[in-house]
């Protein structure tokens, strides 16, 4: 049985490889993600600016925007994306969460939206494809779903991302570019 597609689009552009960005995607699922699903969006600046607009209160189109998937618990939130307190996926599947030691099905990551136009835009900025661009975003934003933080986690995020981005054979990710 085929599983669903981990990105879909809001209109899908004939100029990209989608097929090699779902390979992509089931690459970071398998290996950065450990197994865990998560499900990313192309989109286009309009869309991102409303969810940026609505979830971030900043009102400007972005690249890539992160949604974890939250469940609610008396905890506090893991990370600043959370908005409420949550409960990590993680211990779910934890011993101590299967209910008469069954296990339980881990709960999805979480949700990323990235825009063409902008992905397009940096791409040509450092000269590479635009299917480029959107597997450095679509890392960044599954570190992110990850409860990684680059704005507060003293280098733990870069560390990270520029370590899974040689491995996966990207150049320059985002925060390094931001230095």
């Amino acid at each position: 049985m085929k599983s669903d597609p981990l990105i879909t689009y809001r209109r899908k552009p004939a100029t990209l490889d989608a097929d090699s960005l779902q390979s992509f995607a089931e690459v970071l699922r398998d290996r950065v993600a450990r197994g865990r699903e998560f499900h990313c969006r192309i989109t286009n600046d309009a869309e991102i600016q409303s969810l940026n607009a609505k979830f971030r209160k900043k009102d400007r189109p972005t690249d890539v925007l992160s949604f974890p998937t939250c469940i609610p618990s008396a905890h506090p939130p893991a990370n600043r994306y959370a908005g409420w307190p949550i409960q990590a996926a993680d211990s779910l599947s934890s011993e101590s969460s299967r209910p008469n030691g069954r296990p339980v099905a881990l709960v999805p990551l979480g949700d990323i939206a990235i825009s063409i136009q902008r992905a397009r835009t940096q791409a040509r900025a450092h000269h590479h494809a635009p299917e480029t661009e959107i597997r450095i975003l679509m890392l960044h934003g599954l570190l992110h779903l990850l409860g990684l933080d680059h704005e507060s986690d003293s280098g733990q995020m870069k560390r990270t991302e520029t370590r899974w981005r040689r491995k996966l054979g990207l150049p320059v990710g985002l925060i390094e570019r931001a230095e």
